[in-house]
């Protein structure tokens, strides 16, 4: 269960540095979709993991990416009080339903929905005239937006990040993958930093956190010399790939979550 636990940190994490898209994206359903842990500690984990991967991924993009991650500090500093709102979001329906499985259901649905958007998006986008926002509160918004949303469903970021600075900032997939990363790190940051204020931190295995922030690490860096070694047009195909994957484990997620909840 533990080498599991580092493989699917480690994949998704490589995947999630090359793309911008946290790794959380896919981490969080295909540990749902093995039932490897209650959906409050898999959040957990996950968020940790993506973590780990973000600030090392953010910490060599850094002199690289520097103009982009200027560009993006408005957002991510919107997404660092989404991360907080998120967070205490995600904890507030727990207690609300009682049962991880309707919040589980919920994630699922609303991961679903999102990606599938993001999968459209990104295919007639060709067709798509994107905007240039320059105004500071609508970056703080639209921070704020991808915040909330990342800590929620415990993905770090995810597709949507890409698709918002693609589409609101012209960003091309690259560029947008290191925001989107700057992003991601400070969401979680804030996310984890009120799970440890207000102690609403799951049981868990320390071994478990021990593998997943060890993925996350191993997989950002990995993913990074990847990114650097290919071209526009391949992290786009992998995007791309990784979005339907995505898509897919959700439907089984909804469908497993529902058929338990209704049995």
């Amino acid at each position: 269960m533990i080498i599991l636990f580092f493989i699917i940190s480690f994949l998704s994490c490589i995947i999630g540095a090359i793309c911008g898209i946290g790794g959380g994206v896919i981490m969080k359903p295909v540990l749902d979709a093995f039932h490897m842990a209650p959906v409050s500690v898999i959040s957990f984990l996950s968020g940790c993991s993506v973590l780990a991967m973000s600030v090392i991924s953010f910490g060599k993009n850094l002199k690289a990416g520097r103009e982009i991650i200027k560009k993006s500090t408005l957002l991510a500093v919107g997404a660092a009080i989404g991360g907080l709102l998120g967070k205490s979001g995600f904890q507030s329906a727990m207690i609300f339903f009682g049962d991880d499985r309707i919040v589980g259901l919920g994630q699922s649905i609303i991961m679903f929905i999102l990606n599938t958007g993001v999968l459209l998006y990104t295919v007639s986008k060709v067709n798509i005239t994107t905007l240039q926002v320059s105004n500071k509160g609508l970056c703080l918004l639209i921070g704020l937006a991808l915040g909330t949303l990342s800590a929620f469903l415990g993905i770090g970021g995810g597709a949507i990040n890409i698709m918002m600075l693609c589409c609101f900032f012209s960003m091309g997939t690259k560029e947008a993958g290191v925001a989107s990363l700057n992003i991601i790190m400070l969401s979680q940051l804030t996310g984890l930093g009120n799970t440890l204020i207000f102690r609403n931190i799951p049981a868990f295995g320390i071994g478990q956190l021990f593998v997943m922030i060890a993925g996350g690490i191993l997989g950002g860096s990995m993913g990074h010399y990847i990114k650097s070694e290919i071209t526009e047009k391949h992290v786009e195909r992998l995007f791309i790939m990784a979005l339907v994957l995505i898509i897919i484990i959700n439907v089984y997620n909804i469908y497993q979550f529902a058929f338990v909840l209704v049995v």
